[in-house]
């Protein structure tokens, strides 16, 4: 296939800069440094405005108002909420490990960041088209859950402690169900190419066809491991503390801010790529399609987070173990009986 309207544009660049500069190492490495500044500043944008969104959206789905008073229609209330975290005083609670503490939200935006290497917005544009994406995907997002512990180890706070270890209990838990369920997609397509994945859809179906068992399992599943409501354990909005981040204030809190809804966006790109058929599509440009699919699944978590209660620690537990890991596991077992009898036919 002719590379899609990223990659036309990212050559453009490349061909202006070799004509001005002369060097194709020196280009190599501005254009990197192009890419890396984009996908930062795409990570920074969503963030403000997924914050309007989220507010807009539980308000359609709640009856109520929303944002309507700080710019037109409250559009400048993220920036205003942004404003006031960056000036917020910066307290550091006395007997916290003052170098864990520190680093913890800052370690927790790396694996977010990180992992939009591995995501192709359109054909030919992905940074690390590796030949195990989809296991350095989960082996880079999985680091998330230390940075939780150390946030709430290193606060010296019980309620910081806590809330830290039913991160790592919902992290672990639902990570089993969510591998397995994209190993039904491994044994499709045949490879761990994330690329590979977006072109067997685009040749063929979309794997929500094929696989929606695995299709609801991994969605379940994400909400579970970006701590979204119904599966909001990290940080109980119905508690007076905030769990792991009871002891940040201003722009270090602001970063576990960041990376929750930098992990949002990346859910709804993944479940774009492995179940919707990526940037395919007839007519429009195949990076159209991706956002636009994209944000079709932004808008279905951010309404099953307006919708649903919230259910109790060991519910949701149980949930996992006994339903979605046997459900995955059930999945994996139909997919390799499908697959035996389509070739022997």
């Amino acid at each position: 296939m002719d590379n899609g309207i990223v990659m036309t544009v990212a050559n453009l660049i490349r061909d202006i800069l070799m004509l001005v500069l002369g060097n194709e190492f020196i280009v190599s490495l501005i254009m990197k440094f192009i890419g890396i500044g984009a996908l930062l500043g795409a990570i920074s944008g969503a963030a403000i405005a997924f914050t309007y969104t989220e507010r807009k959206v539980c308000a359609f789905v709640q009856v109520r108002l929303g944002p309507n008073r700080v710019g037109p229609m409250g559009l400048l209330q993220p920036i205003a909420d942004m404003l006031k975290l960056m000036t917020k005083e910066d307290i550091i609670p006395n007997g916290v490990d003052r170098v864990v503490w520190a680093l913890a939200p800052i370690l927790l935006f790396v694996p977010s960041a990180l992992a939009y290497a591995f995501f192709p917005f359109d054909d030919g544009a992905i940074f690390a088209d590796v030949n195990v994406g989809i296991f350095l995907l989960i082996a880079i997002s999985s680091q998330s859950v230390l940075t939780f512990l150390m946030g709430g180890y290193a606060s010296n706070s019980k309620y910081g402690m806590i809330g830290a270890m039913r991160a790592v209990a919902t992290s672990l838990a639902y990570e089993a169900p969510m591998v397995f369920s994209l190993l039904g997609i491994v044994m499709l397509t045949g490879s761990l190419r994330m690329s590979d994945i977006v072109t067997v859809q685009g040749d063929n179906v979309w794997f929500i066809v094929l696989q929606p068992i695995a299709f609801l399992i991994y969605i379940t599943t994400c909400m579970a491991e970006t701590n979204r409501t119904p599966f909001d354990f990290v940080e109980c909005e119905s508690e007076i503390v905030a769990g792991a981040f009871t002891e940040y204030s201003g722009m270090r809190w602001a970063l576990f801010f960041l990376a929750e809804y930098a992990n949002l966006l990346s859910i709804s790109v993944l479940t774009t790529t492995f179940f919707l058929g990526g940037w395919t599509g007839p007519v429009l440009p195949g990076f159209v399609w991706f956002w636009i699919k994209t944000l079709l699944m932004l808008f279905v978590f951010l309404w099953f987070r307006w919708t649903f209660p919230r259910v109790r620690i060991d519910q949701m537990m149980s949930f996992c173990w006994k339903v979605l890991l046997p459900l995955a596991l059930v999945n994996v077992l139909l997919t390799g009986v499908g697959i035996y009898i389509y070739r022997w036919m």
